[in-house]
């Protein structure tokens, strides 16, 4: 039986410290603050009991479970990230327990009228009658990825006290900087030393996923000419009306407020602009390999037709490719999803098998030489004010990774 409070005193000591990342810095990991819970998470695996723990000079915290059986099985690994999304402040972080949730609008903070409601925010129906923790309406929480953190910490600990539960070896890795990107960019594969892993990352109980999108991004410059406007007829050029005429040449159907499921799309999020110069910030995503190129194609052709047609201006594009479908890795070794699959049907979890609209640790990882699917770790309304957690999803999640490393051995008995 799991340590009910004792998980949840783990996780809210994790929330508690601000580790957000930051994509302006070059260094690894890109803020000095994630350090303060890398060495916390090394010595709390060491003092588990792991072997093997260490913590690298960037960030990146590993260790191992010994296996507990003498027949030989592979080693299988779990991964989570412990920075936070730099797109709202983890500075301060209240964590707020709602127990018993009687699936009412919750007030996270009156004096600035903050609810969580369950009219805008559906799911949290899901969870009528257990645990939620959720912030105090002004930072984010950081259950993406501290419950991750939590339930893989939680999860080694219950089998070194548990040793009836039969496993292999099992690698746990945990990164800095994944919100940013680059999670995966310095892992030590080879030193990880597992055959497959699984990223502790999703979010509603139950998601098992071994899809993503194809990611790129695209940055597009407009060059204008800046004259003082008094005297500027028939010479100005202002690239932000110029940048309008970019913007409304992409289709509109293909943003990501109006797509879902396996639709992809081009996605603005940036805008920088003066008379002179217009920089536009795109992600390109696609699940489809062929129809993520003919997306990259479009943009440059695009770039092309402007060029040709105001002659005046200067349209330039840039695109860099950022991760690919981990499907394509993942589908040769099935029977690492059918273990996971298995493992949450026997604890009366009922998966769900989806594909990722966005990326994980898990994708770059699976082109690194590490398949590594995604599953569930509770959280909901990630990178925000309104983000939330069940405990019972931690507390499910942690079962799910003993579980599967009881099935695992099991298969190879």
């Amino acid at each position: 039986m799991l340590d009910k409070q004792h998980i949840l005193e783990r996780f809210l000591g994790y929330v508690k410290i601000d580790t957000e990342s930051d994509p302006k810095s070059n260094s690894t990991p890109s803020t000095e603050k994630q350090w303060k819970l890398a060495k916390k998470l090394a010595k709390e695996l060491k003092d588990i009991g792991l072997s093997d723990v260490s913590i690298d000079a960037n960030a990146y915290v590993m260790g191992t479970l010994v296996s507990n059986v003498n027949h030989k099985v592979p080693a299988i690994g779990f991964i989570s990230h412990f920075d936070t999304s730099p797109d709202f402040t983890a500075a301060n972080v209240k964590p707020q327990i709602i127990e018993n949730y009687n699936g009412k609008d919750i007030v996270i903070n009156a004096e600035k009228n903050i609810v969580l409601s369950p009219d805008y925010f559906e799911d949290l129906l899901l969870y009528k009658g257990q645990t939620l923790i959720t912030t105090d309406g002004n930072t984010l929480l950081g259950a993406d990825d501290k419950a991750g953190v939590c339930e893989i910490v939680s999860a080694m600990e219950y089998l070194v006290n548990h040793p009836e539960i039969k496993h292999g070896p099992i690698k746990v890795g945990f990164t800095p900087d994944e919100e940013i990107g680059r999670g995966a960019h310095k892992f030590d594969v080879e030193k990880f030393g597992a055959q497959w892993a699984y990223t502790m990352d999703g979010s509603q109980i139950g998601e098992l996923e071994f899809e993503n999108f194809n990611a790129a991004s695209a940055q597009i410059c407009i060059e204008g000419k800046i004259v003082h406007p008094g005297y500027a007829k028939g010479k100005m050029i202002n690239s932000m009306y110029y940048a309008q005429k970019f913007i409304q040449g992409l289709p509109i159907n293909e943003r990501p407020e109006n797509t879902e499921g396996y639709q992809g799309f081009f996605h603005l999020h940036s805008i920088e602009g003066k008379v002179e110069k217009t920089i536009l910030k795109y992600i390109i995503r696609d699940f489809d390999l062929l129809r993520f190129k003919a997306r990259k194609e479009m943009v440059v052709s695009l770039t092309n037709q402007l060029n040709n047609e105001f002659k005046e201006v200067g349209f330039t594009a840039e695109i860099k490719d950022q991760y690919f479908n981990m499907k394509e890795k993942v589908t040769p070794l099935m029977h690492i999803i059918d273990i996971a699959e298995q493992a949450m049907k026997s604890l009366d979890i009922k998966p769900l098998i989806k594909p990722i609209r966005g990326g994980t640790d898990g994708s770059q990882l699976s082109y690194m030489g590490l398949p590594c699917p995604n599953i569930f770790a509770g959280g909901h309304n990630f990178h925000g004010r309104y983000e939330y957690v069940p405990l019972e999803s931690i507390l499910s999640a942690t079962k799910v990774i003993c579980k599967i490393a009881e099935l695992t051995q099991k298969r190879y008995q």
